[in-house]
């Protein structure tokens, strides 16, 4: 089944013919890509000392009206690449001593990049592959990617589907992206990290704190404890960056350090020993990259 021919790839299913115009994501057929490069702002378990290699795929399924990387997502900034192109990139990054090949926002390309991986993956390429989410993901989708991905980075960004639609787009995430992330640790169980302190299969989630959403964080972060335990690593965020002037104005803010605080001791409370945290100096542009500095070709 050509799944992109009446598209319904992401939970969008737009149905949209992507070998004739494009879907909601702004994707066609081809492979689109921004940025590439090794990478050292992830968490220490993927960056490591080498960094970690990320791939930057342009277009996204969600609409956040927030996005720091809008002029790939949502303005689709990039250029079309064959899927030759994709693995040479990935030997590439693999060659420069990369600890990991990070898919970032690959969730429209996922039948392009099993078809890639398929040919390469315990071949020529060795290194773990990360997929970097939003988990707004179809879980038939995700089942393309078993035994292709072995760390799933996954974003779990709203609990109120009133935030989701407001700020993304989407009436439905907690519930798609719920049932994403259940997937997603089904493939790859429990965490492992090796002798040298690098994530090499398991599931990490983030919770990106939004100014004045402590509440809505609180209850993602309750929800990922209650459900999966001490088997998957949270990373709590307070990098959340106000770079597009928003209709919404807390979000045209960073969020202080009382609501971060707040946040990290409630986590303390749940008991919840495996996360990573963030210091005060982490949310700044330094984190986006400039996808100018990196031509395709």
């Amino acid at each position: 089944m050509n799944l992109l021919k009446e598209c319904i790839v992401c939970p969008r299913k737009c149905g949209i013919n992507r070998y004739k115009k494009k879907g909601i994501c702004g994707a066609t057929n081809r492979i689109k890509l921004a940025y590439y490069s090794l990478h050292m702002w992830e968490e220490p378990v993927l960056s490591g000392t080498k960094g970690s290699g990320t791939i930057f795929f342009s277009n996204c399924n969600l609409k956040c009206i927030y996005c720091q990387n809008k002029k790939i997502s949502i303005e689709g900034y990039g250029k079309y690449i064959s899927q030759k192109k994709l693995v040479d990139i990935m030997l590439e990054l693999q060659s420069k001593g990369a600890h990991n090949i990070n898919l970032v926002t690959p969730t429209h390309y996922i039948p392009q990049i099993a078809s890639v991986l398929q040919k390469i993956k315990h071949k020529e390429l060795k290194i773990p592959v990360v997929y970097n989410t939003s988990s707004y993901e179809n879980v038939g989708s995700l089942m393309l990617m078993n035994n292709l991905v072995d760390i799933y980075l996954a974003d779990l960004k709203y609990f109120d589907e009133s935030l989701a639609m407001n700020y993304s787009k989407c009436s439905d995430y907690f519930e798609i992206a719920t049932m994403a992330i259940d997937e997603m640790f089904r493939q790859v169980g429990r965490f492992i990290i090796n002798d040298e302190g690098l994530l090499v299969k398991g599931l990490i989630v983030r919770v990106l704190i939004l100014p004045g959403h402590v509440d809505d964080a609180k209850k993602v972060i309750k929800y990922l404890y209650k459900t999966f335990g001490d088997d998957i690593i949270i990373s709590i965020m307070s990098q959340y960056t106000p770079v597009n002037v928003c209709i919404y104005s807390n979000l045209n803010r960073k969020i202080n350090s009382q609501e971060y605080s707040e946040v990290i001791d409630y986590a303390v409370s749940l008991g919840i020993k495996n996360a990573f945290i963030q210091d005060g100096d982490s949310a700044q542009e330094s984190f986006i990259p400039d996808f100018d500095s990196k031509i395709i070709v």
